[in-house]
């Protein structure tokens, strides 16, 4: 028996191979062309007390920028998206929400000016674990700390400083950019005048955590993957392939895939193959091939495990507080830098991987034993910050990602605050997950009719 697509994966190694001759590299080491930079040259705490030397944020822009900078729209971006979200003189090549953005549409460059940024922690221009460390001019690779969407966040708002915009029209974004939408709002609730939250969060849920779990461990069980240094080796693409199949799963819905292959296979007269036969299987084997060597894989693996982190309730916040307070010290000690593994994390904020060891009862987290009614009191409280923001929440109906009740939980506990311009939308579509970049009129008319609407 034939197996075609073991072939082409030692096929793929041996192309990449002959990179470190001159041929072929990963599209992630020549990033998308075309954005600005904004370079932040002070030590930059995060949250679990990394601290970064200096960062640099890649970031595009539409539409005129008004004389009192009032007009500005904030657009975060999804797990793996760059800050092209929009063609440009710069770059003319179709970007991942071209269009909704524009004269006219869904976010009007006639009326606003729109940012994006690729996040921190991200390989599309932004510091990330590819970037160069400056104490030794190698990768960070994994000596890369971890960081939260809050730190993402943070960084933005720095390069909103060093540009004089003092307060956003709104805080937009969809699936993680939906994350950031609401910790902007939580971080900054003065500058930030809306919140559009799209297809997201306030914390994510089990099934959420587990699916990128999985995506995490077949991408470094792959050999290349070599613990994140293989900057200068073969990249782990087969477990990036793997990944992204995985992650593919969640993002579509299973009544598209009826509709669109039911139980077809790709060539009906042959003997079946254990490589791609059905269809269903030839199209998750196209978007792994697609993605595996366009991302960086330690990027998956930082900034997916940031969505994982992600929790809004007020106990979370209120130790995350703690938490910067004393690494904040820490900084101005100069003490911040000492961690003998992770250059930028303290040794005390650091964790060993377990190894098929079932939870303690001293390791399961103790929101996990409250009743869920606490837990949702507790969630309330965080959000009750940003009860005076009008805030769009919109969920789709057929999302297994993230569940619309997710995005109903986010409208209630605003509303349960006191927040009473809470808009609440479920759309009713098969695209699941991805809806959000293809449902244009739905998803565009909800963004287009909370921003334009005029506060009474």
């Amino acid at each position: 028996m034939a197996f075609p697509c073991v072939d082409h994966l030692e096929q793929r190694t041996q192309t990449l191979l002959q990179s470190f001759d001159g041929g072929p590299e990963p599209s992630y080491s020549n990033p998308v062309s075309g954005y600005s930079l904004y370079q932040h040259n002070e030590p930059f705490l995060l949250d679990h007390g990394g601290i970064l030397p200096k960062f640099e944020i890649a970031y595009e822009s539409w539409g005129e920028l008004n004389s009192d900078k009032s007009n500005v729209i904030l657009l975060h971006t999804g797990l793996s998206a760059s800050s092209h979200a929009k063609s440009h003189p710069a770059n003319l090549t179709p970007g991942w929400w071209e269009k909704f953005i524009g004269p006219g549409l869904a976010i009007d460059t006639n009326r606003f000016h729109v940012i994006c940024t690729n996040v921190i922690g991200g390989c599309y221009g932004s510091t990330g674990p590819s970037s160069i460390d400056p104490k030794d001019n190698k990768p960070y690779a994994t000596r890369f700390p971890i960081v939260t969407i809050f730190d993402m966040v943070r960084a933005q708002f720095e390069m909103l400083d060093s540009m004089g915009i003092k307060k956003l029209h709104a805080s937009v974004g969809a699936s993680m950019g939906g994350m950031q939408s609401l910790a902007a709002a939580l971080l900054f609730k003065e500058r930030i005048g809306k919140i559009v939250s799209i297809s997201a969060a306030a914390r994510s849920h089990p099934y959420s955590i587990a699916l990128r779990f999985t995506q995490r461990q077949v991408l470094m069980a792959d050999p290349n993957w070599n613990k994140g240094f293989y900057y200068d080796k073969v990249p782990p693409h087969s477990g990036m392939k793997l990944a992204r199949e995985i992650a593919t799963i969640s993002y579509r819905s299973g009544p598209e895939w009826e509709q669109r292959f039911g139980r077809k296979r790709s060539q009906p007269s042959t003997t079946p193959s254990l490589c791609a036969d059905f269809l269903i299987e030839t199209y998750l084997d196209h978007q792994g091939e697609r993605f595996c060597l366009q991302y960086d894989p330690n990027s998956l693996l930082y900034v997916s495990k940031a969505m994982d982190m992600f929790d809004l309730s007020a106990s979370v916040s209120a130790e995350t507080a703690l938490r910067r307070a004393r690494n904040t010290l820490r900084l101005q000690e100069g003490k911040g830098s000492s961690a003998p593994v992770n250059a930028a994390t303290p040794p005390e904020e650091q964790a060993a991987c377990s190894v098929g060891a079932p939870p303690s009862e001293t390791q399961v987290n103790s929101d996990a034993l409250d009743d869920p009614k606490a837990q949702l009191n507790d969630l309330a409280q965080g959000l009750s910050k940003i009860k005076d923001i009008p805030t769009l929440v919109l969920g789709i109906q057929s999302d297994i990602l993230f569940p619309v009740w997710q995005q109903k939980e986010v409208a209630d506990c605003l509303r349960e605050t006191g927040n009473k311009n809470v808009t609440y939308y479920e759309l009713d579509s098969m695209y699941g997950h991805d809806a959000f970049l293809l449902e244009i009129v739905n998803v565009g008319s909800a963004v287009k009719g909370h921003l334009e609407l005029k506060k009474e």
